[in-house]
Formats: structure tokens, C-alpha cells, sequence
């Protein structure tokens, strides 16, 4: 069958396919993806020494050691959202928007499978730091993200690979705190991917609230369909005393702007008190009118599945639709956690995918987070240097 063409990177028609127009580049890196890093030091910390005078203060003004940090940078870790990229790769094939959208919850859940374990804190981004992706030949995607003023921006969202996201602030704008980045990937089956993310923290005495503020956007080349979401809030507990823990709770609407499809999603918060299961997370997508056509069950943390809501003769409600535990047989793994790499707990419990984030490369832009300093001091065990 033909290539699909009309879909690169700068939004115009182009007779080129992806896999032709960055070709060489790839080419240039490719290189075996290396699958461990040097083991995390056994380092000793008082946090509460540190963090008991920032209680109600916003963190990313406030310097810390990179006790606190794992080897990666902000930037790095946003393009983690793309762990689980083939979700976005089945829902380009999709016929049905009802469907695809539930591929697109699927996704939007996974992104927050690699914290369950990562209690440590991402490097903050530089001023002008970027981080560029080259997936193209194994998975099919190229990311670029890059550190911004958090003020709002006039920006145009087509990447300068090997460059810039060109974003145009206003005079004046060169704070980097707190830290915000934009993020583009591009994908040759079919979907574009963006964000403009900004991270605020506040301590709040014996927890860490982290707030990420701004929009994800995707669009389908081929139905024009495209979905818009926010981000939930992500909370790290015992911080006073204890084994440190992460919880992500909130709601998500997740908007289909060309048919007005919704899909709701609530990350149900950890409660001592509750026997249900940890790391709940429920939805529901409806078509415009607010029909329900299929529930959502599963973890953040583990998996999603998806249940076909199907209506008794005569009912139109709620009353007459029938539960997810009693449609099994409709049920559709949508996405299923990856296994961590052996040792990972020595590696700041990293997936296979964020333990090459950080890998050097030849060919990356000066700006590059692989090529600082202080976060390549930190991978290597040097923690005094790092901190100097």
C-alpha cells in the first residue's frame, strides 16, 4: 500500500515520508539502547532537615541537593508520556472515534505508570535546555521538548529538530521558575502529540502536591480527530517519617473536539479507611449527547480495561445499563504495565525506556539535557562533584 504522506512534521503536504526525510539521521545514531546505569549510591539524608523550612513554599525557588533527584531532567521525564506510544498507534487505526477515545484514556493512564516507584525529584530545566528523541526507526516517533518561560507564550508548535520548539516570549521573560516546558512528538502512524506543561509544588507539612498546569493535545492525521486533557495531581507522602510513597488523584476530561465525544476519568485517592483497590482509577465515554458506550476499569499503576455498555429492551438511563463486572465478556485489555529491568530498585526504579533517556549521543544539540553536567556527574555516582 501507498505511504501515507500530507502528515510531517511542519503541518504542510509533503510527497516524503517521514522514514525518507530523516533517514540519514537516523542512521548517524543508531545505536545499541543500553539497559542498565551505575547503581544509585547508598546515600544518607535528613529530608525533613531540609524540607521543615518550605512548608507552603513553591520548591523549584528553593536550592536542593541532588540527594533529592534521580539522573534525568524535567524534560526527560515529560517524554517518558510516550512509554506506551503503540496506544496512540492503535487508536490511529481505529475506525471509531468512541473506540479510539478509549485507546487515548488508556494512554493518558499509562503516562503515570513509570511514578509509582520514582519518589526522587527530576533535574529542573535549565534556561533554554531541550531534549530531543529519536524514535523513529524503532517505534516509529520523534519527540523534541524544551525548557520555556512560564509565562504564556506566542509559539509556533513545529519543531526545528536539532533546534528548537521557536517559542517567542515576551520582553523580559527569563525566569525559569517554576519550571515549564513545551512538547512536541510526531508519529509516522498517524498521531501528533503536544503539550505546554507547567510544574508547581507546594509542601504541605508531611506531603509534596504536585500540580502540573497546562494542556495535552493529539490529533489523528487521517479522522482529524483531536483530544485535549489536563494533567492530575500528583502527591508524595511521608515526607516527616516513613517509607516515601506516590498517589495521583484527581479527575481528567479527556474532550474529542471534532465530534464532542467525553471521556471522564477519576483517579481515585488512596484513603486508609477504603477497601478498594489502590491506584483505582474509573471512567466513562460518552458521545455528545452524554450516552454511555463503555466503562473504564483498572490502576493507574498496572492496567485498563474497557467494558461495551450495553442497554436492557427499554431502558435509557443509568438504572438500565448494565455494570462493568457483569459484561465480561465484553471486557478489552486496553493497556497492561511493562515489567521493570531486573535491578531496577538500584537504578531509581527506571523503565526500560528511562534508562536510555540520558544515554550520550553524537549528533545532540549544545542545549541537550544528556550533555549537563551535574545530572551526568549524578548518573555516575559522583554526588559531591554533582552538588559542587
Amino acid at each position: 500500500p501507498p505511504r501515507r504522506t500530507g502528515s510531517n512534521i511542519s503541518g504542510t503536504s509533503s510527497d516524503i515520508s517521514l522514514d525518507e526525510q530523516y533517514k540519514h539521521q537516523v542512521e548517524d545514531t543508531k545505536k545499541e539502547k543500553r539497559t542498565r546505569i551505575p547503581y544509585k549510591p547508598n546515600y544518607s539524608l535528613n529530608l525533613w532537615s531540609i524540607m521543615k523550612n518550605c512548608i507552603g513554599k513553591e520548591l523549584s525557588k528553593i536550592p536542593m541537593p541532588v540527594n533529592f533527584n534521580e539522573p534525568l531532567s524535567m524534560l526527560q521525564r515529560l517524554t517518558e508520556d510516550l512509554e506506551y506510544h503503540e496506544l496512540l498507534d492503535r487508536a490511529a487505526k481505529c475506525e471509531s472515534s468512541l473506540e479510539q477515545l478509549c485507546y487515548v484514556a488508556a494512554f493518558t493512564v499509562s503516562s503515570y505508570s513509570t511514578t509509582v516507584f520514582r519518589t526522587s525529584k527530576p533535574f529542573n530545566p535549565l534556561l533554554g535546555e531541550t531534549f530531543e528523541l529519536d524514535r523513529l526507526e524503532e517505534n516509529g516517533y520523534r519527540s523534541l521538548c524544551e525548557q520555556v518561560p512560564p509565562a504564556p507564550l506566542l509559539w509556533d508548535h513545529r519543531p526545528a529538530w536539532g533546534g528548537r520548539l521557536r517559542p517567542v516570549p515576551s520582553p523580559g521573560q527569563v525566569s525559569h521558575h517554576p519550571p515549564a516546558a513545551a512538547h512536541h512528538a510526531d508519529s509516522k502512524h498517524g498521531w501528533t502529540l503536544r503539550q505546554e506543561i507547567k510544574i508547581t509544588s507546594k509542601f504541605r507539612g508531611k506531603y509534596l502536591s504536585i500540580m502540573p498546569l497546562g494542556t495535552i493535545h493529539c490529533v489523528f492525521h487521517s479522522s482529524g480527530n483531536h483530544y485535549t486533557w489536563k494533567k492530575v495531581t500528583t502527591t508524595v507522602h511521608n515526607i516527616i517519617v516513613g517509607k516515601l510513597w506516590i498517589d495521583q488523584s484527581g479527575e481528567i476530561e479527556i474532550v474529542n473536539h471534532k465530534t464532542g465525544d467525553k471521556c471522564n476519568l477519576k483517579f481515585v485517592p488512596y484513603s486508609y479507611f477504603s477497601r478498594d483497590v489502590a491506584r483505582k482509577v474509573t471512567g466513562e465515554v460518552t458521545d455528545p449527547t452524554g450516552k454511555v458506550h463503555f466503562v473504564l476499569l483498572g490502576t493507574w499503576d498496572e492496567k485498563m480495561d474497557c467494558y461495551k455498555v450495553t442497554l436492557g429492551a427499554g431502558d435509557n438511563g443509568a438504572e438500565g445499563r448494565q455494570r462493568a463486572h457483569e459484561a465480561e465478556d465484553s471486557r478489552v485489555l486496553l493497556w497492561k504495565r511493562n515489567p521493570l529491568p531486573k535491578y531496577a530498585e538500584n537504578m531509581y526504579y527506571f523503565s526500560e525506556l528511562a534508562l536510555t533517556l540520558n544515554a550520550p549521543e553524537s549528533g545532540t544539540a549544545p542545549t541537550d539535557s544528556r550533555r549537563r553536567p551535574d545530572q551526568r556527574l549524578m548518573e555516575n555516582g559522583r554526588w559531591d562533584e554533582a552538588n559542587a
